[in-house]
C-alpha cells in the first residue's frame, strides 16, 4: 500500500498564535510563541509554548515550553496539535535533570 503525503511550506507566521492541544491528554498546551530552529542543519527543531505566568511570582514565570517537532502531529486552521507525553520537551525541566528521569 502507498501511502503519498502532501508536504505544505509554511511560514512561523502561519503557525504562530495557534493554540496547541496535546492529543495524550487533551489539554490545551498554550499559545505558539516561536519556533526553534538548527541554523547549522537547516531544520527546525520545535515549537515555543510560552511558561504560564504565576501570581504573586517574585522571581518571573517558569521556562517555556518546547515541543519537539517530531511531535507535531497536524497544524490545523487553527490549533496545532501535538503528542507530547509528560515531561517529553526538547529541553528537560529542571527538576527532572536533578532527579535522574528519563527525557
Amino acid at each position: 500500500m502507498c501511502i503519498m503525503e502532501v508536504i505544505r511550506m509554511i511560514s512561523t507566521q502561519d503557525i504562530r498564535d495557534k493554540e496547541v492541544i496535546n492529543i495524550y491528554d487533551g489539554k490545551s498546551m498554550g499559545f505558539v510563541d516561536d519556533m526553534e530552529i538548527d541554523l547549522q542543519k537547516g531544520t527546525v527543531e520545535g515549537i515555543v509554548v510560552p511558561a504560564e505566568r504565576r501570581m504573586f511570582s517574585f522571581f518571573g514565570r517558569e521556562e517555556d515550553i518546547v515541543i519537539r517537532w517530531k511531535d507535531v502531529k497536524r497544524i490545523g486552521q487553527d490549533v496545532v496539535l501535538v503528542d507530547v507525553p509528560a515531561g517529553n520537551s526538547l529541553h528537560a525541566p529542571v527538576e527532572m535533570v536533578y532527579n535522574n528521569e528519563e527525557v
